[in-house]
């Protein structure tokens, strides 16, 4: 097996180094993270050629983001990874939770049926880009860059140039569009003057990366939780594993810590013996791999557009890693950009439209991102209370916990990450029917389900929804969905469609889409639903893919 964390990446000078003018490209990809190879991988699949800057020439070490969700394994799917991920990674769905020495409940998060995918998944961030790497080595429209610093930006009105650093000497690159994609520290936001803001939580967290001698199965794989345990009092502890044999430990240190003497081994040590020795494993030995202490904030920049500059993932908005918001958002974020761009790079909307359809990405992921926020601080409020009467508050809902159902729901040891519904956006399309209901409504997510096709073979329906360009799901087989295939001809849009078929073969799609024979749900390229109808015509499907196009904005001036 590939060790990731020892992988180097070459340095290679290219021929626009040598430019007498900069050498111009559709996009350039700042960092080559998760989000940044997720954002390229996917522009390339749209044939948008990327260049892709990284300004070291290896990948991430230790764990760092560990849990992957499911809509996050999805868009994985699309770019041609997804399996490895899963097959690498730890699935898991018992969780223990104890107040004091004490296990106050127990839970079961066995995934709902009918998804191809888990819950989430637990694997280190070193994984992720690994096989993200050796997908964008399969595809002709990626050029990476190692050793690629960006130092500095100018934009204008058509693009922005760069100036980029490297062990030859300094180059210039030129750009339509820069997606700034560089991490929480992000060099590219403080070129642009610009800063995020928000919550800094002044606490200090130990992660500890362990190596058990028992190897996978010294111990049953589930997440324990504990808080305020006799061997860290006053403190909360999270254990869980992750892929290859190896253990996390988050220990909270509290404020005063320092960070330098609570890395090193010999502080380590003692804490993951406490561990072990409280959960029957006294004679488990084990070796530490990778440590480190960090101070997290809540905060997003005030704006992810900046001219020709996009920014996504922690370069624009960050969370404390309570609830595995940080990754899935990012990636999501690059789900949401990629195919915007790639309508603009390609020339399928320009003028007002273009510019609205770009704004469209700031307003919906930084709706996300509050989102994300407000749950993290939830979370990380329950964890790390900060006064007496909120330690009073938490410490009476662990204690009622043992016996009481709804207290549990009061838990918060992170609420798992979820897809945010864009219910407000402007791509999106009313309802023009009134008897569909809440769920599955425009702004959602598309729910998977397994489908039969049309020779019989089973399957699932997201993987049918190849994402490269809109998709209609026409539910049923009789007259009434065979009319909407005849809307959708007679609208001469490109959409993909995507037959449900009726009976047992999409009896679970139907259910979860509140479907009938022929209910037509309009997709984006990013399988966020646009609109739904329960018979379709012609003239509204149109209009609908136009409105998620950004023409929205024309129309709204021309009234």
């Amino acid at each position: 097996m590939i060790d990731y964390q020892s992988l180097r990446f070459d340095y290679r000078r290219h021929p626009d180094q040598d430019a007498a003018t900069p050498a111009r490209h559709p996009v350039v990809v700042v960092g080559a993270g998760p989000v940044g190879l997720a954002l390229a991988i996917d522009l390339a699949q749209r044939e948008v050629p990327v260049v892709l800057l990284d300004n070291d020439c290896q990948l991430s070490t230790g764990s760092r983001a560990i849990c992957f969700a499911k809509r996050t394994l999805e868009i994985f799917d699309r770019l041609g990874c997804g399996q490895r991920m899963v097959d690498t990674g730890v699935s898991w769905n018992i969780g223990k939770v104890y107040f004091g020495s004490e296990q106050v409940y127990r839970f079961d998060l066995l995934p709902e049926a009918g998804h191809e995918r888990p819950a989430f998944i637990n694997l280190q961030q070193y994984y992720v880009e690994g096989y993200l790497n050796e997908r964008v080595a399969e595809l002709p429209n990626i050029e990476v860059r190692w050793c690629n610093k960006v130092v500095g930006i100018e934009q204008g009105a058509g693009g922005a140039t760069l100036t980029i650093e490297t062990p030859e000497g300094h180059y210039q690159l030129a750009a339509d569009w820069v997606a700034a994609c560089d991490g929480s520290r992000s060099p590219m936001r403080q070129m642009l003057g610009q800063e995020a803001t928000g919550r800094v939580f002044r606490d200090r967290f130990l992660i500890a990366d362990i190596r058990l001698d028992g190897g996978d199965d010294a111990l049953p794989t589930e997440r324990r939780f504990w808080f305020d345990p006799p061997f860290h009092p006053g403190q909360s502890v999270l254990m869980h594993r992750q892929a290859g044999g190896v253990w996390r430990l988050d220990f909270q240190l509290g404020w005063d810590a320092d960070p330098q003497a609570e890395r090193q081994s010999e502080r380590i040590a003692p804490r993951v013996r406490a561990v072990l020795d409280s959960i029957g494993q006294a004679g488990q030995g084990f070796r530490i791999e990778w440590a480190s202490v960090y101070t997290f904030a809540c905060q997003r920049m005030a704006s992810f557009r900046h001219g020709r500059v996009l920014f996504a993932g922690d370069s624009a908005h960050g969370v404390s890693p309570f609830g595995a918001r940080g990754a899935n958002s990012g990636v999501q974020d690059a789900d949401n950009l990629a195919w915007k761009l790639a309508a603009v790079v390609h020339g399928e909307v320009d003028g007002e439209a273009a510019e609205a359809l770009i704004d469209s990405y700031g307003r919906e992921r930084e709706y996300a991102a509050d989102e994300n926020i407000l749950n993290s601080t939830r979370a990380t409020d329950f964890i790390t209370p900060k006064s007496a009467v909120s330690r009073l508050f938490r410490d009476a809902v662990l204690a009622l916990s043992r016996e009481h159902a709804f207290a549990r729901t009061l838990v918060n040891s992170g609420r798992l990450s979820v897809p945010a519904v864009l219910r407000d956006s402007a791509l999106n399309t009313p309802d023009a029917d009134a008897d569909f209901g809440p769920a599955m409504a425009p702004g959602t997510a598309a729910a998977d389900a397994p489908v039969v096709d049309a020779s019989g073979q089973p399957g699932w329906l997201l993987r049918r929804c190849t994402g490269a360009r809109f998709t209609a799901l026409v539910f049923g087989d009789g007259p009434a969905a065979r009319r909407s295939l005849q809307a959708l001809a007679e609208a001469d849009e490109p959409v993909e469609v995507v037959r449900v078929p009726g009976g047992e073969g999409g009896a679970l799609a139907a259910a979860r889409y509140g479907a009938r024979d022929g209910t037509t749900y309009l997709l984006r390229p990013d399988q966020h639903v646009c609109a739904r109808w329960r018979a379709p015509s012609a003239g509204a499907l149109r209009a609908a893919r136009r409105r998620a196009l950004g023409e929205f904005a024309m129309q709204e001036v021309a009234a």
